[in-house]
């Protein structure tokens, strides 16, 4: 069996937003990048708490326990509607490591606050997050594109209805 490469977290963190396929599969085969996906969360987590100032709204801890808990709640909705529900072979560790690195696009939520500017950010990183957390499924759990897209959206809606019925604000999940 081979090992899986080596790379350093901010190579990983550039090869997944730039929607590298390697890389998402580097990361899902490397166990001990559990960690460096729980960092990617938080930096991204800060970024966006950081973009958000503009607006008032400097809440860094409460960003980063948000991002951590909807990066596991995601994690595992996902875990149970593609592994479970729609056939795709993946542990939750692997589902955790993949979608941790595609939430590095969101390190540009930093920008967020620029006036007349933050809201075209907004938009595209959310975009580019959706796209990246894609490709995170449906590389770890090894399905067609088609597959990933139903389970992001099923998986979205599930987590969208548990935030609700949570009260909670902003859990994770695609730039959440």
């Amino acid at each position: 069996m081979q090992m899986p490469a080596r790379r350093s977290m901010v190579n990983r963190m550039k090869g997944a937003a730039m929607l590298d396929v390697q890389t998402y599969e580097e990361v899902e085969a490397d166990s001990t990048a559990t960690g460096q996906a729980a960092a990617v969360v938080l930096i991204v987590a800060v970024a966006q708490a950081i973009g958000g100032v503009a607006y008032g709204d400097l809440r860094i801890v409460g960003a980063a326990v948000a991002a951590v808990v909807g990066w596991l709640l995601w994690s595992g909705i996902t875990y149970l509607i593609g592994d479970k529900l729609l056939g795709g072979t993946a542990t939750w560790g692997e589902l955790l490591r993949t979608i941790g690195f595609a939430q590095t696009p969101g390190i540009l939520g930093v920008l967020g606050g620029i006036p007349l500017l933050g809201w075209f950010v907004r938009i595209v990183v959310f975009v580019w997050l959706l796209i990246a957390g894609i490709i995170a499924i449906r590389q770890a759990l090894d399905f067609s594109t088609g597959k990933a897209i139903v389970t992001a959206v099923i998986g979205w809606l599930a987590l969208a209805a548990l935030s609700l019925i949570l009260g909670v604000g902003r859990l994770g999940g695609f730039g959440g």
